[in-house]
């Protein structure tokens, strides 16, 4: 996993603001009103050749008895504990405040890198402030303006600066990672039950048993898997702020991320709902390998046609996710749970399989001649060649005279020449434009 860096302060001193700026796109909502977010967002940065992901969280008011920042706390002091650096950001125009002591005790206790920011440095006069800030107790001050973007450049080097002073968690390459993720009561945690064999997940038939993403690890036929039961992914606006479960999201989001192979479940007895497919769809953005499990098969009226009827279903509603193998089981009764390993297995040698350059440019060249590349306002694609330039998923750079003429019509159909050619079964591939001069 990239490291974690956290934004950290009280209300109202512009770290959505920061947030967006380190990210360079506007995804967090910013008012100027104390408490606008929430719910922590977090991004993927890269500055100076390391990339990190970005927290971004509510105001921190340890004091307040309102329900909303007392939740809100409880959301920050979540992304501390997974940070990895903290920037404590203060405000340049109002001066230090005696909130701000307060989160710096709480961030004391962290025993976490913490960088102290001090926005809305707009002048050099705001600068002349930060010495007040030195009482805090961490350090000088960095003084940026989050909104005019000044000084960002100096706080990105800072921050790879201290990431750069933590080693990386090694990865566990013998052990293979499955998320099982879908949305609440599709029978998560009874999968995970069945599959160890012993009841170390709670089951609940009230969604949302699961709060947080659960690693279990164990060993079958001598394979080490680490199996991770999810809390479930809701509709936005169905999720009400002040549970936990409006910040176990983030959570069962990382554990997408983190994962080799996602388990999407599903639920038979129902018709695939919007959020079905919003779950999948993060899975299929991230990259991960991926297995379509539909769960409680032994609770629907059948006839010989019932399975064909809804595979087809399903395939057509994950139109995007047309490659992943569809199991239709039952976890409480545990018929064809003994598919799933098979299937996951075999979207993870997929997703990490390499083609030799020379293969891939004869296939290439196949589908050429079948199907030659589309023209636009009189200019004509060409397509040089093409070579594999990473695994997980499988990443193909095609080398073209100009990447604007390549509509995603004719990039579909290289991918299921690809797919016809090489399998990649239970895996996404992804194709990078690279322009080359005919010289």
């Amino acid at each position: 996993m990239k490291p974690v860096v956290a934004i950290v302060g009280r209300p109202n001193v512009g770290k959505s603001t920061l947030f967006n700026r380190i990210i360079g796109k506007r995804l967090a909502i910013t008012e100027d009103i104390p408490g606008v977010t929430r719910d922590r967002i977090f991004s993927d940065a890269e500055w100076a050749g390391r990339e990190f992901t970005v927290v971004d969280t509510g105001g921190l008011d340890p004091k307040s008895e309102d329900v909303i920042f007392v939740q809100m706390y409880k959301q920050a002091q979540l992304a501390i504990e997974m940070a990895n650096v903290i920037l404590f950001m203060v405000d340049a125009k109002q001066g230090l405040m005696p909130d701000d002591h307060d989160v710096a005790n709480v961030l004391r206790q962290s025993n976490k890198p913490v960088l102290l920011v001090m926005n809305k440095a707009d002048n050099k006069l705001l600068e002349n402030e930060l010495y007040e800030f030195f009482s805090l107790g961490f350090g000088d001050p960095i003084a940026v303006s989050a909104l005019q973007g000044l000084g960002i450049g100096d706080l990105l080097d800072k921050i790879v600066e201290e990431l750069g002073n933590i080693e990386a968690e090694p990865e566990d390459k013998e052990t293979l990672k499955i998320a099982v993720v879908g949305k609440p009561n599709v029978g998560k945690s009874s999968l995970v039950n069945k599959i160890l064999n012993e009841e170390r997940v709670i089951v609940s038939d009230i969604p949302g048993t699961t709060r947080d993403a659960i690693d279990t690890y164990f060993e079958q036929d001598g394979r080490k898997y680490c199996l991770i039961d999810t809390a479930g992914l809701r509709r936005k606006r169905s999720v009400k702020f002040g549970t936990v479960e409006s910040y176990s999201v983030i959570r069962t989001l990382g554990a997408i991320r983190r994962c080799d192979v996602a388990v999407v479940m599903l639920d038979a007895t129902q018709e695939l709902s919007e959020q079905d497919i919003k779950v999948a769809g993060y899975v299929h953005e991230q990259g991960k390998p991926s297995v379509i499990v539909v769960n409680k098969w032994d609770a629907v009226e059948k006839d010989t046609n019932t399975m064909d009827k809804m595979k087809k279903s399903i395939i057509s509603d994950l139109a995007f996710m047309d490659y992943a193998r569809v199991l239709f089981i039952s976890a409480k009764t545990g018929s064809r749970v003994d598919k799933i390993f098979p299937a996951v297995q075999s979207a993870y040698e997929q997703s990490t399989r390499r083609i030799s350059t020379g293969l891939l440019n004869d296939i290439l060249q196949d589908a050429l001649i079948v199907t030659p590349p589309p023209s636009d306002k009189g200019r004509r694609l060409k397509i040089y060649y093409v070579s594999q330039v990473a695994v997980s998923p499988p990443l193909f750079a095609l080398f073209v005279n100009d990447t604007e003429a390549m509509h995603f019509s004719y990039l579909r159909f290289l991918e299921n020449h690809f797919r016809k050619s090489f399998g990649f079964e239970g895996t996404p591939i992804r194709f990078a434009l690279r322009q080359k001069d005919k010289e």
